[in-house]
């Protein structure tokens, strides 16, 4: 990467780091210089210090409005004539909040502030303050950072994606495997590919884009059947000639953790799991997965077998340049809790199963080693 692009991928690390611990940002671009900070970490005491003059205003994503009553698909920007953090919280959080005012189109600035968040894993509602051109960051004492750097954030850091370290790891029905860790692909993040057994690089391999979480993989959580689909997967390839699993820090799809805890919280109170992404703010998925293509090949794999029952992976591995040869589905456990997750998956992103089948209980347990 040219020296210059490397200072201005290093500068949006560090001003992740900082719009992430709740501190103040500025960006730099189209119409002049922003004062940005995520709604997250916002308080009373920033809000003395901040001049809203120039005519501060509340970046809301395109999600975000249409919770508000407002059928949008861009983001969009509230006047704040005075910042009144009860009605940026309503505005940000609240499930019976309406808007309160018009909502004016979002500068290219705009965009750039809620990619941030994004990426920070925060959630994507931002303040933002215009400052007056002759503003520095530096006697301000922030961190600056240009909007197009931003915009191309994620793709360097595939073009920076590498491999920094191997090792035998046997794992319990799959005693033959070894973890290869990638730095990059998303945030500043580490990505982990896990080789089962010994697949045939030079023909068709099984491979699964496994996104982490935390409450299903690790916990057992009956919300979900990602537990069950990781670890059937893993006996599956060790049994059947190995395989690759990609397991990508993507909690939450793509939302990061605290986000996903916020999202089950309202499905608790009965949203379905898009719903309650949509009311914080977030599309259906955030997830991206040229980065995993990028990772296969790394490891010398251009034609796969995809263990997925959802078509946007099968459809982003091959626009990523993949040969997908063939496509088999991962069954996990039915259960009464998860049951409206996976009617929701189905019904609503396509994911190709069926939660009215008989339960996978059984099979997944011929499978495994008896109890």
């Amino acid at each position: 990467m040219e020296c210059g692009l490397h200072d201005e991928h290093v500068g949006v690390e560090r001003a992740l780091a900082e719009i992430r611990a709740g501190r103040p940002v500025v960006i730099t671009g189209e119409g002049g210089p922003v004062l940005t900070v995520g709604i997250e970490g916002l308080d009373a005491e920033q809000v003395a210090g901040l001049d809203t003059a120039g005519g501060a205003r509340l970046v809301l994503p395109a999600a975000r409005l249409r919770r508000l009553g407002l059928e949008r698909t861009a983001a969009g920007t509230l006047a704040l004539p005075a910042i009144d953090l009860a009605r940026i919280e309503r505005l940000t959080l609240a499930l019976d909040a309406a808007l309160d005012a018009p909502v004016g189109p979002a500068a290219p600035i705009d965009e750039a502030a809620l990619e941030l968040a994004r990426l920070a894993l925060i959630l994507p509602a931002l303040l933002v303050v215009p400052l007056p051109e002759a503003a520095s960051a530096a006697v301000a004492g922030l961190m600056s950072v240009p909007a197009e750097a931003i915009g191309r954030y994620r793709s360097g850091e595939i073009e920076r994606l590498r491999i920094v370290g191997r090792a035998p790891v046997p794992l319990e029905g799959a005693p033959d495997t070894e973890f290869v860790v990638f730095r990059g692909g998303e945030g500043l993040r580490d990505q982990v590919a896990v080789i089962i057994g010994r697949p045939d690089l030079g023909g068709a391999v099984a491979v699964r884009l496994h996104s982490a979480c935390l409450t299903g993989d690790l916990f057992g959580s009956l919300a979900c059947d990602c537990g069950d689909q990781l670890r059937s997967t893993a006996r599956a390839m060790a049994a059947g000639g190995g395989g690759i699993i990609l397991y990508l820090d993507q909690e939450g799809r793509g939302n990061g953790i605290a986000n996903k805890i916020r999202a089950y919280r309202l499905q608790s109170r009965g949203f379905d799991t898009f719903d309650a992404d949509e009311a914080l703010g977030f599309e259906f998925d955030g997830r991206r997965f040229d980065f995993a293509a990028a990772m296969l090949r790394q490891l010398g794999v251009t034609k796969i077998r995809l263990l997925t029952n959802n078509p946007h992976k099968v459809a982003a591995l091959r626009e990523a340049g993949l040969d997908v040869v063939a496509e088999e589905r991962v069954i996990g456990r039915r259960t009464p809790e998860n049951i409206r997750y996976l009617t929701a998956k189905r019904d609503r992103a396509g994911h190709r199963l069926d939660p009215d089948a008989p339960t996978a209980d059984t099979a997944a347990k011929t499978r495994s080693d008896p109890a």
